[in-house]
């Protein structure tokens, strides 16, 4: 659409930029990461943590 003034896609620019910035924030942070609740695992790194090798 040439007849368009340069403004109204520098303003439909901003618009879409700060809805993607916007989505993308909103799916990173709902997100929320399991941890692994093994108490072996938890135990092992623990000693291992402690026994220096040299």
């Amino acid at each position: 659409m040439p007849q368009m003034a340069p403004i109204g896609w520098l303003s439909l620019f901003i618009i879409f930029s700060i809805a993607f910035v916007i989505f993308n924030m909103m799916n990173y942070y709902s997100f929320i990461p399991t941890m692994p609740k093994s108490s072996l695992t938890t135990k092992t790194q623990q000693e291992n943590s402690l026994n220096w090798k040299w």
